[in-house]
């Protein structure tokens, strides 16, 4: 079997808690307060979506946290990555800043695994 490759721009992943966004009833945030974390954050950043944005917000299976009122989020591949309570209503701005996700700078190089 031939693995093939798929080109992206993604500069970063920030997964989202699924099953908390869910208990929410998919609203709590942005402007209104009637979108997703998901949806929100994604506007906020102006990433686009697929694989030609440049930060890829997804939803993924529980994170085991379950606040209340509140979504989980965390940025991938950071090591030690803390894991973000947000809570509903909370300022998408501060939540980027939070993320550390500032659309505005270049991208960063990625180390190896072992640091080299």
């Amino acid at each position: 079997m031939t693995l093939k490759q798929a080109k992206t721009n993604w500069q970063d992943v920030v997964l989202i808690c699924r099953k908390c966004q869910k208990k929410l009833g998919g609203e709590g945030f942005g402007p209104g307060g009637d979108r997703p974390l998901r949806k929100a954050l994604r506007k906020t950043l102006k990433a686009g979506k697929g694989r030609k944005a440049k930060v890829l917000v997804m939803e993924a299976d529980c994170f085991d946290v379950c606040p209340k009122n509140a979504v989980v989020a965390v940025r991938a591949g950071r090591r030690r990555a803390p894991m973000l309570i947000v809570p509903r209503g909370a300022d998408m701005s501060e939540v980027r800043t939070a993320l550390d996700l500032e659309t505005d700078r270049p991208a960063t190089e990625l180390r190896a695994i072992d640091g080299g």
